[in-house]
């Protein structure tokens, strides 16, 4: 038996996960805002073959190989923060600095 000593409180607060649709292509994913810095972002198999950027970045059709480097969606990024800030999605600790000002 696999005995795990990672300690995982994030769930602890009671806020689960939310489904949350980009805007750009539509892939859902669940998320979790924790704070301003942080954000959990579960993928599906659906979401991920439906991300525009995913599917550009390893250039395998949606397939959601691994030949690319993917480092994150920029469209969904900017998704869960316009969520956050517009009270879609919440953010189980805002303390400390908020978001940054859009340009």
């Amino acid at each position: 038996m696999r005995v795990d000593n990672r300690l995982d409180a994030r769930r602890a607060d009671g806020v689960p996960m939310r489904p949350l649709a980009c805007e750009r292509c539509a892939a859902e994913v669940l998320v979790r805002k924790s704070s301003w810095q942080q954000t959990s972002v579960q993928w599906t198999a659906r979401a991920t073959a439906a991300c525009a950027e995913r599917d550009a970045a390893d250039g395998t059709s949606g397939t959601g190989g691994t030949e690319g480097a993917f480092e994150g969606c920029r469209s969904l990024r900017d998704t869960i923060r316009e969520a956050a800030l517009r009270g879609r999605i919440e953010v189980v600790d805002p303390a400390g600095p908020g978001p940054e000002p859009r340009a």
